[in-house]
């Protein structure tokens, strides 16, 4: 059992090294040079140190100086200057390599969560999404700019000065190899509680930023059911919580601190005592034959910090680690989850000219238990097609599979005889409009809403809110088309939102327009607006398919789909 338990152990650790090898690879040639100069950079210190050294000795016995102190005191400016330079390159080298790994890795990140489907059960809440990618990845930098060449110094600076200590005096040898594993041996069990701790802050993070999200779009239910009080309180105990989370691991590097502090102390004390005696003739033994003279002495006081100072920057970045592995193992869980993607890349694609839309048994699993089946239909641009039934039917889903937003489980859909493909799927949604029943802007002007980047003339921006009767709407704004809207389209109200959605489908002169309940919640004068602006939209070409529950868009309707309530198996 202590075998398998110890393979298991491996089996961890070296899966948590390959995670956290992945996720550095595009900055790890930066890094590795970073560490290699940092620790050639911290060896300078031993000619640094022997040049003080003779120069004490010149002054303690002028008989035996065998370096003049103004030669010893440039060589030890020269020498501090190249150290200085060989810190700052290896600190913008690390730098560099954690910024090219952040880059990578936010890119990636977003590529796969962004193309998950609405029905992936992996898919995260976006706050979740984004405090990884904003938040927690960032962990990374000082994990590659302080732990890494830390780890770098300490393979090879101790073990150097532990060779030079050992040529003149075997007990400050003896001492330095008995003081110094001590530290890395008590900051390996430290770091299995901050490893735990750091996770569940990282945890605690993300689902205080869920939570944040979450009722701030919900401020007008929340004021409507009078629950301020019960939401100020989840607040308090999610920022209590996420405050102990927090001091925990504070606790833990404050606590590693203290270790490394102490056995380095205690090191260099042993050292110094040592050095006093064995110079003042009280102690005769651990040099080869002659006691130690003032230049040794000096030298190995001088060695003994900078032989424990690698471990204790190591110690010190010791939390770096365990945050790196905390934001590993999350990304890892991510990307072994099952994904769903919508077919296309989503990059920009030119138009599909479509003609004829059509689908043929066509059905989508919405759960293990629960699958719709979708009636076949046809429909042309200029014709209307009405989709009707319950609510919950599948009305909203067979939009998104006609947009390629969601994978049918059997059956296809047609443009023009041909399916819709991974590889037409991207020119196909750029010949469609697309209206929700619930608008979401970005948050960026009102011209940017409306555009979303692409080139548009003010004349063509005017034609298309007039399309919507939404003029009158951007002239009482502030400052017009300039005026910026938050995600919930701040400023605008309900009706005038989805004014604001028409237009910007009117903008693109789509071949269809998908439109999800586009009457839904209007008064009658702007639900008329809005059937009057889809009317001139048809009257240009384009074809309109609706989900909707609208008497008047159904007796509209060239053609009507009902998808009943029991069509599920």
């Amino acid at each position: 059992m202590s075998k398998l338990a110890g393979i298991r152990s491996i089996s961890a650790e070296s899966a948590k090294d390959s995670r956290l090898t992945r996720l550095i690879a595009p900055g790890q040639k930066q890094v590795r040079w970073a560490g290699r100069i940092a620790a050639t950079s911290s060896l300078l210190w031993l000619a640094q140190a022997a040049l003080v050294a003779l120069a004490i000795n010149g002054l303690v016995q002028p008989e035996t100086a065998t370096l003049p102190i103004w030669i010893a005191v440039i060589g030890f400016v020269v020498l501090g200057g190249a150290r200085a330079f060989g810190v700052a390159w290896s600190g913008q080298l690390a730098f560099d390599g954690a910024q090219s790994c952040l880059h990578t890795e936010r890119t990636r990140l977003i590529a796969r969560e962004s193309g998950r489907t609405a029905e992936d059960s992996a898919r995260q809440p976006a706050a979740a999404i984004a405090t990884l990618a904003a938040e927690k990845l960032a962990h990374l930098t000082p994990y590659l700019t302080r732990y890494a060449p830390a780890r770098a110094r300490v393979m090879v600076v101790p073990l150097v000065i532990l060779v030079v200590a050992l040529s003149m005096s075997w007990a400050v040898a003896l001492v330095l190899l008995i003081a110094g594993p001590l530290i890395p041996v008590f900051m390996a069990l430290i770091g299995i509680a901050a490893k735990s701790a750091s996770e569940r802050q990282m945890a605690e993070l993300s689902d205080m930023n869920v939570l944040l999200l979450e009722r701030l779009s919900a401020l007008v239910d929340i004021r409507l059911l009078a629950a301020q009080d019960r939401t100020i309180a989840q607040f308090e105990l999610s920022a209590e919580t996420l405050r102990r989370r927090t001091m925990e691991v504070l606790r833990i590097a404050f606590l590693s601190s203290t270790v490394l502090e102490l056995f380095a102390a205690i090191g260099v004390a042993m050292v110094a005592v040592y050095v006093g005696l064995s110079l003042l003739g009280e102690v005769s033994f651990g040099s080869y034959g002659t006691p130690l003279s003032v230049f040794q002495g000096v030298f190995l006081l001088l060695l003994a910090p900078d032989y424990f100072q690698p471990l204790r920057d190591l110690a010190a970045a010791w939390h770096d680690k365990a945050d790196a592995e905390a934001v590993a193992k999350e990304l890892a869980k991510l990307e072994e989850a099952e994904q769903t993607h919508f077919i296309g890349t989503g990059l920009p694609a030119p138009a599909l000219q479509s003609g004829q839309l059509s689908t043929h048994t066509l059905s989508h699993q919405i759960s293990s238990a629960r699958s719709i089946v979708f009636p076949d239909f046809k429909v042309a641009p200029g014709q209307i097609l009405a989709i009707t039934g319950p609510s919950g039917a599948g009305k909203t889903t067979l939009l998104r599979l006609l947009a390629g937003l969601s994978t049918p489980r059997t059956g296809e859909i047609r443009i023009d005889g041909y399916p819709l493909t991974q590889d037409s799927a991207d020119a196909w949604r750029k010949s469609l409009g697309w209206m929700p029943q619930t608008p979401h802007f970005l948050s960026g002007s009102l011209r940017a809403n409306l555009t979303l980047s692409h080139p548009a003339s003010q004349s063509q921006i005017e034609s298309a809110l007039q399309l919507a009767h939404a003029t009158q709407v951007v002239r009482r704004l502030p400052k017009g088309l300039q005026t910026r809207l938050g995600e919930n389209g701040a400023g605008l109200s309900g009706g005038e939102a989805r004014r604001i959605m028409l237009a910007r489908a009117a903008l693109g002169q789509p071949a269809y327009v998908l439109a999800d309940e586009p009457t839904a919640d209007l008064d009658d004068a702007t639900a008329q607006h809005v059937i009057s602006g889809l009317e001139q939209l048809r009257q240009t070409g384009s074809g309109l398919i609706m989900a909707t529950h609208d008497p008047v868009l159904i007796d509209w309707a060239d053609q009507v789909v009902q998808i009943p309530s029991g069509g599920h198996s």
